[in-house]
């Protein structure tokens, strides 16, 4: 059997090509809209992709099935429960879809959404039983499926407890590849690891402990993760019609809103274009966070400092569904700084009672501790708040865990007019190890 697996670890979404050495034929599942990877890998292997697999209609990236099946003559796969626009294969329960010697059997697996389903791969020069099952979006490592997505959350949940106690009927050996690992809003706790097993699961993974099916569907159906982006949009591109290949991104000469700066924090805050908003292209969720703070309608114009990191914005960010971009620009009078500070500062300014803190982080994160009267607004909806804080008039002061989400949030309210500036280097962790105050908060039931 031939197997590779594909993680964008931008988005935490992982893919897979899975072929047979003997009729070097192969099926990639789940694919990515950037298919370069797997026709390189099917070159790498000698083998040709016959077919993609969707274990499910995807709600945070766009699939690259469209571009396989346009570009190459690939058919798809998915479960007719997903109610397609574009012709396809329906894949029933039990049906195999076999590669010579290597099968992958269809297990329908709802819960993260109706149409959801596993592949088990069998390997049949070396027996009957599976020996990898493909998850998708049902188990992680180390958590499972968030079930709110697509229908209410305590059906999903129901469904998804039902569907986990089929998987779980695999051998404690059957090695289990998800279809996202940390990094991915389909999941709260997910681990980084790439793969892992049932029977690790079975006894690590604390979600599935619950005593009955009442325990799991009050855990799963609380989840506290923020929708992905786009979800609407990129549900509906993923439904078909299928998606192409995008045009070729250009250079441009003239500045025109809005303005996504890619460069470094530190380079942004030495001096940018007026009006830009800074999502650095360096951090982990580039994606994620750059169409949480874009609005939807938005054609941005990408300034970076090469052509290459311009070219691989513009990858993420079709990935997410942005897919009308301006262009891109590699100078732009930096007329704009945007000053940092450390958390030190912040205590000075805090004692003289000089700023407002706004915490940027999502609400349950603050339950372990904040800064005494600091004010609660996720950087992901700090733009809707940029009018109200600039009529205040005062200074504000962005912090998050580390840094990261500070940097994207002050930026987007500097852009609306307002006096903002990041702490950039430790966030909270910095505020705390150096013995800031801070204020516990217990809710209800926890």
């Amino acid at each position: 059997m031939i197997f590779r697996q594909f993680v964008d670890d931008d988005l935490g979404c992982a893919s897979y090509l899975v072929g047979d050495e003997e009729t070097r034929e192969a099926v990639v599942v789940d694919p990515a809209y950037a298919i370069e990877q797997y026709l390189a890998a099917a070159k790498q292997e000698g083998v040709r992709i016959v077919r993609t697999l969707e274990t499910h209609t995807h709600a945070d990236h766009v699939s690259g099935h469209g571009r396989l099946t346009l570009e190459h003559g690939i058919p798809v796969g998915i479960h007719p429960a997903s109610e397609v626009a574009y012709e396809h294969d329906p894949l029933e329960d039990g049906r195999e879809i076999v590669l010579g010697n290597v099968a992958l059997q269809v297990l329908h697996t709802p819960g993260h959404r109706p149409e959801h389903c596993c592949f088990a791969v069998i390997d049949r020069a070396r027996g009957e039983e599976p020996w990898v099952v493909l998850t998708g979006d049902s188990l992680f490592v180390g958590d499972v499926a968030r079930p709110d997505l697509a229908v209410e959350a305590v059906d999903g949940a129901r469904e998804l407890y039902a569907s986990l106690q089929r998987l779980l009927e695999l051998p404690d050996g059957v090695e289990v590849f998800p279809g996202h690992v940390a990094g991915s809003l389909c999941g709260a706790s997910m681990s980084s690891k790439a793969s892992t097993t049932i029977g690790f699961e079975r006894r690590f993974n604390p979600m599935l402990a619950s005593d009955g099916d009442d325990e799991f569907v009050s855990a799963a159906a609380m989840t506290r993760a923020p929708r992905p982006p786009n979800l609407e949009l990129i549900v509906e591109l993923n439904r078909g019609p299928f998606v192409a290949a995008a045009a070729p991104l250009e250079e441009r000469d003239a500045l025109e809103p809005p303005i996504l700066d890619v460069r470094p924090a530190e380079v942004f805050g030495a001096g940018h274009a007026a009006g830009a908003i800074n999502v650095p292209l360096e951090r982990k969720g580039f994606a994620t966070k750059a169409a949480f703070v874009l609005l939807e309608d938005e054609r941005p114009l990408i300034h970076a400092a090469s052509r290459e990191q311009a070219e691989d914005a513009g990858r993420r960010l079709r990935a997410v569904g942005i897919r009308e971009l301006r262009g891109y620009v590699l100078h732009a009078p930096e007329t704009e700084t945007l000053q940092s500070m450390d958390v030190e500062e912040l205590d000075r300014l805090l004692a003289e009672n000089a700023v407002e803190v706004i915490d940027v982080r999502e609400l349950h994160e603050r339950d372990d501790g904040f800064i005494p009267g600091s004010r609660n607004i996720p950087y992901r909806l700090v733009r809707e708040y940029g009018d109200e804080l600039k009529e205040e008039g005062r200074p504000v002061v962005t912090i998050c865990e580390s840094g990261a989400r500070a940097a994207v949030a002050a930026s987007v309210l500097a852009a609306s007019g307002v006096d903002a500036r990041p702490v950039l280097d430790g966030g909270m962790q910095a505020w705390e190890a150096r013995g800031g105050a801070t204020v516990g908060f217990r809710r209800c039931g926890t």
